[in-house]
């Protein structure tokens, strides 16, 4: 069943607790049950290229727990106990999923993103005492391996290295190359801690039936690492409960054993692996991944339309940025059999949400989760009304409460009062979000509702917004960077005294990263001299500045902190100008007002524009924007 209206939602809460619902207790039950129901059915399929005929590999629900099962048994046979860690730094591909749910059978499965640099994943590494970790073995195009082997140098704990070929998804003369121009890694034969062996040739060694007792109780089964721009990122901990609590609101509000689901989102991230993937695994619909790098593989927005009549898909799973991707192409097979879009990772512009349906007859699902809640919050009701620019109902067992600190101390609000996102649902772990111990202290609200640090209000309907962010992050499609790396890095100038970085609005991934500084007293320094200095001093390359500005005097607080709200003002102002100017239109921004309801809103001087060209040009953007108010 669907679900239209937030009394629709209660309504599955008020049946019984979540607890007594016919829920296995543990992943490997979960698998095996849906796997005993369709066990010839297809559960998941992957291309290595992009186009319609290309060569595809599938594995019916049956097959995939024969092989995750045989990745447990590995697992275990390395030494790997309901406590250790099985970390992977993979692209997309069949052995990616089978590490990801025979790792949590096993251990706890730990997926880290291996656009991250060496320092950071052996960080992830030491953090989390990794002993098992798979990855690509050297491949052409790509230097996973070669990333994976510096940071294993600097992760003791690490004992075997599985590598994964891809040229085994090739056919000739493809297949015959790679062998030829591979890349040598070099110095793994230093490693005296580490073994490194042939994944698929280890996982044929081992049966198909458990050769180890299941748990018997609901215990950590991953580790997801949050953004990753600073250091250490943090660790977040998921349990059974919550992988399977996200598979049932899946399978009980979306999808069925019928369902199609292109999915070319990576799976080191919560949206893909519980938000999609255990979904599929409780309800028994298919899962079609493309390319190892999912939507930034080669000509997959080119053949995406011919790719979802391929395999017929019913669901596509997507988010902004890929939506105007997508918005560049034409509409060029059979997408008759499209049911529904979801969007999430980051906020959807409106003007893109108004232009994907035009074009496609498509209907977008907008939702909202977070990697610390196990995932899912809210989405719009696929059935009912879907208010554009909120991000919908919470889910059935998820409360939302939203509060505000005052001077007698933290207050719950009513509809329509911005104040702190909190939230209690089977997926938050609460008091133990992360695996640092003093990470969790001050982030719950009540000791049970996770405080999400974005703001927002609850509507008269039940529907939820969000309307800025308490912490600070930037979003660039959907990859959070923290701005305090950019910052240190230009303060790291000999000519720079103060620093602010902050996302300025970007059509394609919502925001991507500026600066603004302040010079030291008879410094000189270009903003292109300061660009090419963050080359080399921002160490993730999605941080990268796009743009610098140089101020006489950053606006600060009173206490002298750089004050943000102003900076993110001037650079909606510069943007939106810059959009205006290059589409031939005369008119511009005059101001940036802070809106209670909307957050910053652009107030356009329209100059004799029509308001539907002014549209067109800035509903690419997050942002909201007006006419400007007569006087």
């Amino acid at each position: 069943m669907g679900f239209a209206t937030a009394a629709d939602c209660l309504a599955l809460v008020n049946e019984m607790p979540f607890g007594q619902r016919n829920m296995p207790t543990t992943l490997y039950g979960l698998l095996s049950r849906t796997a005993g129901k369709f066990p010839d059915n297809k559960a998941i399929s992957y291309q290595i290229f992009s186009g319609p005929t290309d060569k595809a590999e599938t594995l019916t629900w049956r097959q995939l727990k024969d092989k995750v099962t045989q990745a447990a048994n590995m697992f275990r046979s390395m030494g790997i106990g309901e406590k250790d860690v099985v970390a992977y730094i993979l692209p997309n591909c069949n052995e990616t999923v089978v590490t990801l749910l025979g790792g949590a059978v096993a251990g706890i499965a730990n997926p880290i993103n291996p656009l991250l640099e060496p320092e950071q994943i052996a960080s992830i590494l030491r953090e989390t005492g990794a002993k098992v970790v798979v990855t690509l073995k050297p491949f052409p195009k790509t230097d996973v391996a070669q990333k994976v082997a510096e940071a294993v140098r600097h992760a003791p704990k690490v004992h075997t290295v599985l590598e994964i070929d891809l040229n085994r998804y090739l056919t000739p003369p493809k297949s015959w190359i790679v062998p030829l121009i591979r890349p040598k890694l070099e110095g793994k034969d230093k490693l005296a801690h580490a073994n490194y062996k042939n994944f698929n040739r280890e996982l044929r060694k081992h049966p198909t039936e458990l050769t180890f007792a299941d748990s018997d109780s609901d215990r950590v089964a991953c580790y997801f690492h949050t953004g990753g721009t600073t250091g250490m990122p943090k660790v977040a901990q998921h349990t059974y409960s919550g992988m399977n609590y996200n598979g049932w609101l899946g399978s009980k509000l979306l999808f069925t054993a019928e369902d199609n689901i292109m999915c070319p989102l990576p799976l080191f991230h919560v949206f893909a692996c519980h938000v999609i993937l255990m979904a599929a695994v409780a309800s028994g619909a298919h899962v079609v991944f493309p390319t190892p790098q999912g939507y930034r593989g080669e000509g997959v927005f080119d053949n995406f339309w011919k790719l979802v009549e391929r395999w017929k898909i019913s669901f596509i799973i997507t988010v902004p940025t890929a939506i105007s991707a997508k918005m560049q192409r034409p509409v060029d097979a059979d997408v008759s059999t499209v049911k529904t879009a979801f969007s999430g990772s980051a906020p959807l512009p409106v003007e893109l949400f108004r232009r994907f349906e035009e074009a496609t007859g498509v209907k977008i699902v907008e939702g909202y989760g977070l990697t610390e809640a196990t995932c899912l919050v809210s989405c719009n009701p696929v059935l009912g009304e879907k208010k554009i620019g909120s991000i919908g109902i919470p889910l059935p067992y998820t409360d939302v409460k939203i509060v505000k600190g005052t001077d007698e101390g933290t207050v719950e609000l009513g509809v329509d009062e911005i104040g702190e996102i909190c939230i209690s649902s089977p997926g938050v772990y609460a008091g133990h979000t992360y695996t640092e111990v003093e990470k969790n202290e001050g982030l719950f609200y009540q000791g049970t509702h996770l405080r999400t640090g974005d703001l927002g209000k609850l509507d008269s309907d039940g529907y939820l917004w969000i309307t800025g962010r308490a912490k600070d992050l930037i979003i660039r499609g959907g990859h959070n960077i923290d701005p305090a790396e950019i910052e240190e890095a230009l303060l790291g100038h000999e000519a720079v005294a103060f620093a602010g970085a902050i996302g300025q609005p970007d059509a394609h991934a919502g925001e991507v990263p500026c600066a603004f500084v302040e010079l030291v007293d008879g410094a000189t320094v270009t903003p292109d001299e300061l660009l090419a200095y963050c080359q080399i001093h921002v160490h993730e390359r999605a941080a990268i500045p796009k743009h610098v500005t140089v101020m006489d005097e950053l606006p600060k607080t009173a206490v002298g902190k750089v004050f943000k709200p102003d900076l993110r003002k001037n650079a909606i102002t510069r943007i939106y100008n810059d959009a205006l100017l290059k589409a031939g239109l005369p008119a511009r921004v005059e101001h940036v007002v802070d809106d209670k309801g909307r957050g910053l809103v652009a107030q356009v001087e329209e100059n004799g524009a029509k308001a539907s060209d002014i549209s067109d040009v800035l509903g690419v953007f997050t942002r909201p924007w007006e006419p400007m108010p007569k006087a």
